[in-house]
C-alpha cells in the first residue's frame, strides 16, 4: 500500500491518503504512518468505513489501546477498547459520554501518573454546523516562549487533580510543564488548565498567574488547528505535545464519535 501524507498547512497535523483501514496495514506502511504522526503530531484520515473491530487493530499501530480507566458507562460492551462519545439519547438513556456542551482545552487523562498518550477519534455521525475540534501545538508553542519563560519553567512541575475524587489516583500526579517528548525527543510546553491544581514550589497566586500566562500563549489562534467533521473522518493525535477542545453544538442534532486511547509517559526519563 502507497500511502500519500499531505500537511494540513496549519498549526500541526497532515493527512494520511490513499489508505483503507478495513485490512491490516504492512509494517513499511505503518512505518510511514508512525513517523508522520511523530513529525505533524496528528493525523487525518477521510472517507473510512470501519468497523469498531477495524479502528481497535489500527490503533494498535502505535500501540495498546486500553479501555478507558475512568469512563466504564460509555464503553461499548462487545469492544471493550471503544468508548463512545455522543449527545445522542435512546430509551431515555444517554448512548454516550460529552453531550453537546462545549469541551475546554485540555490533554487527555492528565490526573493519572501515566496519561493519555495516544487517542484516536473516528466520526459515525456529525452535526451539519458546530462540533468542530481544536489542537494546540505543544512544540510550536514551547519554542516561542522568550527565554527568561523557558528558563523560569525549566524543571517546573504542576500537581493534577480531577475534579471527580473518584478518578484520582491515591497521590496526585505531578507532571513537567516542560516535558521532552518520549519518542521525538522535542521539548513540548505540556498543560491541561481544567486539572492542574498547583504549581510545585510556588504560592498559589503566582503559581495560577504561571499556568494562567502559559494557557493563554499555548492557545494563541497560530499555535491552533481547527477540524471540522465528517463522517468517516478518523483523527489520531499524540497528547503529549498538544492540547484540544470542541466547540458545543445543537442539541437537536445528533453526533456519534467513537475513540480508542493509548496510555504512556510524557516525558523521557533523563
Amino acid at each position: 500500500m502507497t500511502v500519500t501524507i499531505t500537511p494540513t498547512g496549519g498549526a500541526l497535523g497532515a493527512q494520511v491518503s490513499d489508505i483503507d483501514l478495513r485490512a491490516p496495514l504492512d509494517e513499511e506502511t505503518v512505518g510511514r504512518i508512525r513517523a508522520a504522526f511523530l513529525a505533524h503530531s496528528l493525523l487525518l484520515i477521510r472517507g473510512q468505513q470501519i468497523s469498531k473491530e477495524d479502528q481497535v487493530r489500527f490503533s494498535r499501530c502505535f500501540g495498546e489501546p486500553v479501555p478507558h480507566p475512568t469512563n466504564t458507562r460509555d464503553r461499548d460492551p462487545r469492544v471493550s477498547e471503544i468508548t463512545i462519545i455522543s449527545n445522542i439519547v435512546e430509551a431515555g438513556q444517554a448512548v454516550g459520554a460529552l453531550g453537546n456542551d462545549e469541551v475546554a482545552f485540555h490533554a487527555d487523562l492528565v490526573f493519572l501518573h501515566e496519561p493519555g498518550s495516544v487517542s484516536l477519534l473516528y466520526c459515525v455521525e456529525t452535526p451539519t454546523e458546530g462540533g468542530n475540534t481544536f489542537w494546540t501545538n505543544g512544540y510550536a508553542a514551547y519554542d516561542a516562549l522568550d527565554p527568561a519563560t523557558k528558563a523560569k519553567i525549566e524543571g517546573v512541575k504542576a500537581v493534577y487533580v480531577h475534579r471527580n475524587p473518584a478518578y484520582n489516583p491515591p497521590t496526585p500526579p505531578q507532571h513537567p510543564l516542560v516535558c521532552i517528548h518520549p519518542e521525538s525527543g522535542r521539548p513540548t510546553l505540556f498543560i491541561s488548565p481544567s486539572s492542574a491544581e498547583r504549581v510545585v514550589g510556588m504560592d498559589e497566586t503566582e503559581g495560577r498567574q504561571l499556568l494562567d500566562d502559559l494557557f493563554a500563549h499555548a492557545i494563541q489562534p497560530r499555535f491552533v488547528w481547527e477540524h471540522s467533521w465528517q463522517p468517516g473522518d478518523l483523527i489520531v493525535w499524540d497528547n503529549r505535545c498538544t492540547m484540544h477542545r470542541r466547540e458545543s453544538f445543537d442539541n437537536s442534532q445528533r453526533r456519534l464519535m467513537l475513540r480508542t486511547q493509548l496510555l504512556g509517559p510524557v516525558t523521557k526519563e533523563l
